[in-house]
């Protein structure tokens, strides 16, 4: 990480903590996936054991405001009920990041899925994209999820090969069904699709995958140096999902310029609503600054020869 990268995140997460943003603010899933992969990165590049302090404690405090008998809760507020299948792998991921370095968050990763993975996934179907808070069934009104059988199958990878073998096989079967016809238009699916296609960059869909996101990307950049929500959209910016799109391109080493301009337009941007102030937005900026481990090859600083 650069130095100017370092201050960025540094400052921000001063910032934040300061106007009780993030993480002292209300819980939220995602958020707080994307923030503990930025703790255990900066504790790999620092060397400064507050950092997986931090990590763990903000693991308990997910466990004690989100935590449910079976699974995780989207978020805190009230309108943020029920559980997303793509939030959960993300969380997922997160655990295996930190047990890079604390082996034990691996088990509590694959103990969530065992939780959670039969009541999303239907063998041969798909992956249900919201259920209800329990997990009894389907959140009304919402059904199959488009990239969360590729979300799955990345994080239950990163957790465990062996552990999780059946479920692995599982979302791979899904994968192969729907990975020829899948064309994302979705800025933040954009990106998040290039993140998994850097795990496993030789495998089929990740080839053809890969391939359709960049020309779409390409495809959504606007002048004014963002990418729009959607190529119908093109006046639609929205901070976090670029920043999700930065974590991508940088993934696949594609659009370094692109990347750059971005995070220096929405270092000043503000969109005069709840997201000037949300957490998602200056986490995911940080994010987008300094991915570390959302990097597959990423080796911190203070990670030993």
């Amino acid at each position: 990480m650069s130095r100017n990268a370092t201050a960025y995140v540094l400052k921000k997460m001063d910032w934040m903590r300061v106007e009780r943003i993030w993480p002292n603010g209300l819980r939220y899933l995602w958020t707080d996936a994307f923030g503990l992969v930025l703790l255990v990165s900066l504790y790999a590049e620092l060397g400064d054991e507050k950092f997986l302090d931090q990590a763990e404690w903000l693991v308990a405090e997910v466990d004690r405001v989100l935590g449910r008998a079976r699974g995780v809760r989207i978020g805190e507020a009230p309108d943020r009920d029920g559980q997303y299948f793509h939030y959960l792998a993300v969380w997922l991921y997160a655990l295996a990041t930190l047990a890079r370095y604390l082996p034990a968050y691996r088990r509590k990763g694959v103990d969530l899925v065992r939780q959670t993975h039969r009541a999303f996934v239907l063998p041969g179907q798909g992956v249900i994209w919201k259920m209800k808070e329990d997990l009894s069934g389907p959140y009304p009104g919402y059904g199959l999820g488009a990239l969360d059988a590729f979300d799955g199958y990345i994080s239950y990878r990163c957790l465990g090969e062996e552990l999780l073998r059946q479920e692995i096989a599982e979302m791979k079967a899904l994968i192969d069904l729907s990975a020829p016809e899948l064309f994302i238009t979705q800025d933040l699916g954009l990106g998040m699709m290039l993140w998994m296609t850097h795990f496993f960059p030789e495998e089929e869909w990740a080839v053809s995958q890969r391939g359709r996101c960049l020309r779409q990307l390409d495809a959504m950049w606007q002048k004014d140096s963002y990418f729009c929500r959607e190529p119908e959209l093109a006046d639609v910016k929205i901070a976090f999902t670029n920043y999700g799109v930065s974590v991508g391109l940088q993934a696949v080493r594609e659009m370094p310029q692109r990347v750059l301009r971005l995070n220096q337009f929405f270092d000043s941007f503000r969109s005069g609503d709840e997201y000037d102030r949300e957490a998602i937005t200056h986490v995911m900026s940080c994010n987008s600054h300094f991915p570390g481990y959302f990097l597959r090859d990423f080796r911190g600083s203070a990670d030993p020869p």
